[in-house]
């Protein structure tokens, strides 16, 4: 896109910089909510449901209505206004995803309260630096584990008064300690008496005001936090809706975390078109609960369809080898179907057959597996392997992808249906513009932009260019159609000591192209090659050994075994063939472990830390170096 010439506007507003104004936007329609209090409203008149949101307790299905959702919402901003909480001033929110969070936070936006989001998984210095910084007056903590757990690090937070907790559960009688119940109910009380104080506490709310500040993960040093405001988050919503064709007829699976703005920003649009949301009950729960809700809409990360993918392939290994045999053909026709559909070319009708025998055969069952109905995956936080788009799209399973950041509510860009090119995030959304610097980096700017760091002024104006755009940190191109394809994130791109810079993300998804592999991570940033660490997909390599005689079971022992390295280093070296000779993974180190969010190497969405694993495999990569040196 061309570049409009913007002015940069870092007017300093209680100590912040300012992100610069974007230029104009264009509503779809006079009477489109301008802040989430309105969302919420507007919902409860236009969609009221009696499933709205539903929850799994006691083996059923349990939904929460429309009128209850706004219901308690209102008693909860009226007992915060009780508290003495009041519009701009901040509430944490601890906890998983939950109906309760999202009730929470409605009441949270009715009463102008800007909440902090808090994800449960962080260390209790982290939770203490974010209560700290953002000044939040209220934490709300899901239950007494998630407390004790981080219990020690809020006696280092002066600002906090208040601590609600979410499931209050055998908490009677704890002090200053509250419960969600008690809040809603001494909120009632005071409506009792003063009707329309919700009403009017929403009404104060204006666009601009700040909605809520969700701070990055702090991979890199201490954590940012994001100042989104209300006009950021509302249009956002509305402009991605056009995208992504969310219908009020749609049936939701949530299963990513309300902590992270992906789903947040979703959550809106589900309110919004008056969908019904089911909240999974836990990530090894998913595939049962989708073929008990059968969805029709799933937002996930790439980690989850890679997860899909490999629960296909285990069930098909148990079941021998002519049916693992099966789902490897069927899944290249798939792959092979899917290319020639995505570039809107004429499938040859050898391959249509194929197809349609395979469809009987695999893709139906397929389909059952997620719910018999799901109609579009939407894949956001990291880049979706071509592999597995083009796998799911031919099974009849489309996956689109989004694109965006934290700092732009999220979305920036977004596939859809109707052009679903793979390989890329699809156009710019409407009001959104996107323009690529000349050292590849995409530059972007619109009114989903966020205001800008919390107390951070340098931080803030570091990421906007002299004429308003921000600076995504991501680097990418766009192709002749204006479609937006992402190459790597500019921090990490490998430069070798050769002087030859690595797309990490690139060779990685050339490498998880293997049945073999199950997570991957490459290494070797100022070395003279890249080098990967690999989990292995374990139900592939334990047939394999079987199938060769090798009498190692344990994944350490596998891991030691010449044979399994012999085998990983081929698969990796065909897998690399395309790649230019200076990008080819020279070595590889085999990890017993899972790379997981409670082992400290992924973000809570499913990214790996790249520098926690070079730290804690320290060892491993110098092995792997010294190792290439020995004569």
């Amino acid at each position: 896109m061309t570049n409009t010439p913007g002015t940069t506007d870092t007017t300093a507003r209680g100590g912040e910089a300012i992100a610069p104004a974007a230029p104009p936007r264009v509503p779809l329609s006079a009477d489109e909510p301008t802040t989430l209090a309105e969302v919420f409203q507007r919902a409860v008149r236009v969609h009221p449901k009696p499933d709205a949101l539903n929850f799994k307790r006691d083996g059923a299905w349990q939904p929460i209505s429309s009128h209850e959702l706004i219901g308690r919402a209102r008693a909860i901003a009226a007992g915060l206004y009780a508290l003495g909480v009041r519009r701009g001033e901040r509430a944490a929110i601890l906890s998983e995803s939950s109906p309760v969070w999202t009730i929470t936070d409605a009441g949270c936006q009715l009463a102008g309260v800007v909440d902090v989001p808090v994800y449960p998984t962080q260390a209790p210095a982290q939770v203490s630096y974010i209560l700290n910084d953002s000044g939040a007056r209220v934490l709300f903590v899901q239950h007494r584990a998630a407390f004790d757990r981080i219990v020690e690090a809020l006696g280092e937070c002066p600002a906090l008064e208040h601590v609600v907790f979410l499931d209050g559960a055998g908490m009677e009688g704890a002090g200053r300690v509250s419960t969600l119940d008690a809040l809603e109910a001494r909120g009632r009380e005071l409506l009792s008496g003063q009707p329309d104080l919700v009403d009017g506490l929403a009404r104060a709310v204006r666009p601009q005001d700040l909605a809520t500040i969700i701070y990055t993960s702090g991979t890199t040093g201490e954590p940012k936090g994001v100042m989104l405001t209300q006009s950021n988050l509302v249009t956002n919503m509305i402009d991605s809706s056009g995208h992504l064709d969310f219908r009020e007829s749609d049936v939701v699976l949530s299963v990513l975390p309300l902590s992270h703005v992906f789903e947040r920003l979703a959550m809106y649009m589900y309110v919004h078109h008056g969908m019904s949301v089911h909240f999974a009950e836990a990530i090894e729960k998913i595939g049962d609960n989708m073929r008990e809700v059968r969805p029709t809409l799933m937002l996930c990360v790439p980690r989850l369809f890679e997860k899909i993918l490999a629960r296909i392939r285990e069930r098909a290994a148990a079941k021998g080898q002519r049916a693992a045999d099966i789902l490897a053909w069927a899944t290249g026709v798939a792959k092979e179907w899917a290319r020639y559909t995505a570039a809107h070319q004429t499938v040859p009708p050898m391959l249509e057959i194929k197809h349609a025998i395979a469809d009987r055969l695999v893709y139906s069952k397929w389909r059952e597996g997620v719910g018999g109905r799901m109609r579009l995956f939407v894949s956001g936080g990291a880049a979706l392997p071509e592999e597995i788009a083009y796998a799911f799209l031919g099974a009849g399973l489309p996956i689109v992808q989004g694109y965006g950041l934290t700092e732009t509510s999220p979305v920036i860009a977004a596939g859809n249906l109707e052009d679903n090119r793979v390989g890329t995030v699809g156009k710019p959304i409407r009001n959104v513009e996107v323009r690529i610097a000349p050292d590849g980096e995409i530059e972007t700017r619109g009114p989903n932009v966020m205001r800008g760091y919390f107390n951070k002024p340098e931080e803030t104006r570091a990421v906007f260019t002299p004429d308003g755009w921000f600076k995504t940190g991501d680097v990418g191109e766009l192709d002749a159609e204006g479609n937006l394809r992402i190459t790597d994130r500019k921090k990490e791109l490998f430069k070798t000591s050769g002087g030859k810079y690595l797309a990490p993300q690139v060779i990685e998804q050339c490498v998880k192209r293997s049945r073999f592999v199950n997570q991957v991570v490459l290494v070797g940033n100022g070395r003279k090659f890249p080098a990967a660490l690999i989990v292995p997909n374990w139900t592939e390599l334990r047939a394999y050994a079987e199938f060769k005689g090798i009498d190692a079971r344990a994944p350490e022992e596998l891991c030691r075994d010449e044979r399994v390295l012999d085998l990983m280093r081929r698969q990796v070296d065909s897998q690399c063939a395309e790649l230019s000779r200076y990008e080819r993974v020279k070595r590889i180190a085999l990890l017993p472990c899972e790379l997981t969010v409670e082992g400290g190497e992924m973000t809570p969405t499913l990214k790996v830390k790249r520098r926690v694993v070079d730290q804690k495999y320290r060892d491993v990569i110098e092995r792997l170096y010294a190792e290439a040196e020995t004569p």
